[in-house]
């Protein structure tokens, strides 16, 4: 027996709205409502001087009347103008400010979550929650919010005036309008799942998307260029499914409110006939109904608007209560600056329940040694490298610090003395120079010029023209792999870390280059707790130990030495390497 539907777990209340986005700007939507008031009770003079217009004027020829007639209504004109500037200046404006200070707010919650979670996301469909699930909230500070108020009083004020003229016409008036009003609620709670969906697909088709134009080469490469548009077709068609739907509920509304309002019409005309109405009533009542009506019908549309905004903040919302890796609450501990001691007791760790990736896992790596970790692919030495970074925690086990369990250590004040080196390293869109001095902007010249040296990138960049102020592409594109190791290398250098981790840091160099490299990695390491993994065993031989990971277990432990005369599994691999 299925379930019935629950309502979405982070569904935003129209009491979270007000208290979060609305109550805080009240002194500037208090003044919008103000305007609104004086735009709108200047909007009922038109409509207001038709009868005397049509009994007075034209009817009866009192022409003294017209001069202070025309002036009233283009003063009421004029006040309108004014206010719908005004309107527009404050809280269209301070709608577009919330924009940007909640996209800034959404990207500071993404970049405190931790690494598991990107591993699960595309970057394009993120990059569509952070600039467009929160464009709705424009409609809740901006004018939308406020006209749905001013359109409340005009449709009262406008009853006020109809029931004035004819209580039995603006009751004849009232019930179409009410039905109106009955289908247009069912409607919005139909739309906002659509709207929400939307926000879903849109970000799946964006994700896609970047995916694809990152990843070109690949495409190109294999010839895949129609796979790829057929993909993108169907989520595009998604897409325009959903807006389908959306656009067929707002327009039933649309038509629903034309015909009733069409029938109030012939109602009135059928009605001012029987009750004997002069052409001054008619008219007056007519533009009276339609001041009535007009308001309605925007608040339609403008409810349209906030149900759409509601449907991005409930995707907001989401992503903002989603735990953040550093718990201020849990890691309490703000460690100075450290010796590098770190160890493993007992740490095991999964990517999926039931399928453990590391089992047990024990050893010491004591303040500036360096420790090797070698194995087969999936053999769980990245795991044990992303768990010293503090990427992922141990799902049992401890690992600690100088002695301090890291599961209770602030994140900065670790990470602050942390250096990565990763095999497939990431370089920003920039200049080399930007992407060097990344984790020290304000490093000297002489300290970037000391990196830069030390991991040999002078030895490709005095060959461009603009050297170290070269442009280097999308994530480093115009580089060869090596070089782009190397300014990896640099900016671990510069960064001056107590914690090193080289994870193949010199898999993508050329044998000239891994000599370089490998001299200035010595001076690197000096004085600081290395993690090393690599294939190429050779590069591992000076270790201070040297960890044999086999199917998450450490097989084998010891220097290169000790763990040839054993004859071992690392024996094994480093002959067969040997060998090729």
């Amino acid at each position: 027996m299925s379930k019935p539907a629950t309502a979405p777990k982070n569904k935003v209340t129209i009491g979270h709205v007000f208290k979060t986005i609305v109550w805080p700007r009240r002194k500037l939507l208090f003044i919008g409502l103000i305007l609104i008031v004086i735009s709108r009770a200047a909007g009922l003079v038109p409509p207001w001087a038709t009868k005397p217009f049509m009994d007075d004027i034209l009817v009866n020829h009192q022409m003294d009347k017209l001069p202070m007639l025309l002036i009233g209504v283009t003063i009421a004109i004029l006040i309108q103008a004014v206010t719908s500037f005004l309107l527009t200046k404050i809280l269209s404006v301070e709608a577009q400010h919330l924009i940007s200070v909640l996209r800034s707010r959404v990207q500071k919650h993404l970049l405190r979550l931790p690494i598991r979670f990107f591993d699960n996301q595309k970057s394009g469909a993120l990059v569509s929650r952070v600039m467009n699930d929160v464009e709705g909230v424009r409609n809740l500070v901006g004018t939308g919010l406020v006209q749905l108020v001013g359109g409340v009083l005009t449709a009262i004020i406008s009853v006020g005036f109809l029931i004035n003229i004819n209580p039995l016409m603006t009751l004849f008036v009232l019930l179409p309008m009410s039905i109106f009003g009955v289908i247009t609620l069912k409607a919005f709670s139909i739309i906002r799942p659509v709207f929400r969906e939307r926000g879903k697909i849109t970000a799946e088709v964006t994700g896609r998307l970047t995916e694809t134009l990152n990843g070109v080469r690949v495409i190109k490469g294999f010839n895949a260029e129609p796979q790829e548009i057929k993909v993108f077709e169907k989520g595009v068609d998604q897409l325009f499914q959903n807006v389908k739907k959306s656009l067929t509920s707002t327009s039933f509304v649309t038509s629903a409110g034309t015909f009733l309002v069409g029938l109030a019409s012939v109602g009135i005309m059928g009605l001012s006939g029987y009750f004997n109405l002069t052409a001054g009533d008619f008219l007056q009542f007519t533009m009276f109904m339609v001041f009535m009506i007009a308001p309605i019908v925007q608040m339609s549309n403008i409810g349209s608007q906030l149900t759409e905004a509601f449907a991005g903040l409930d995707r907001t919302e989401e992503l903002m209560n989603m735990p953040i890796e550093d718990d201020g609450t849990v890691r309490t501990v703000k460690i100075g600056t450290i010796k590098g001691d770190m160890e493993f007791k007992n740490v095991s760790f999964a990517y999926e329940e039931g399928k453990p990736v590391l089992k047990n896992i024990d050893f010491k790596a004591p303040a500036g040694t360096v420790t090797a970790l070698v194995g087969t692919s999936g053999s769980g030495k990245t795991t044990i490298a992303g768990l010293t970074a503090s990427f992922l925690n141990p799902d049992s086990g401890t690992i600690t610090i100088d002695g301090i369990d890291m599961s209770k250590v602030s994140l900065d004040s670790f990470r602050s003395q942390l250096g990565v080196v990763l095999q497939d390293d990431f370089l920003f869109e920039g200049t080399i120079r930007e992407n060097i001095l990344f984790p020290r902007p304000n490093a000297t010249e002489n300290e970037l010029k000391s990196a830069v040296h030390a991991a040999f990138v002078h030895e490709f960049t005095d060959r461009f023209e603009l050297g170290l102020d070269t442009v280097i592409g999308e994530r480093g594109v115009k580089l060869s792999g090596g070089q782009r190791q190397r300014i990896a290398i640099a900016r671990a250098i510069l960064a001056n870390p107590r914690i090193l981790i080289l994870d193949e840091a010199t898999s993508n160099l050329d044998t000239e280059s891994e000599s370089f490299i490998q001299d200035s990695l010595k001076t690197l390491m000096q004085g600081r707790t290395t993690f090393v993994i690599a294939h190429r065993l050779s590069t591992i031989r000076q270790a201070d130990q040297i960890l044999v990971i086999e199917d998450g277990q450490i097989a084998e432990r010891g220097k290169h030495e000790e763990l040839i005369e054993k004859k071992g599994r690392y024996f094994q691999l480093y002959t067969y390497q040997a060998r090729i």
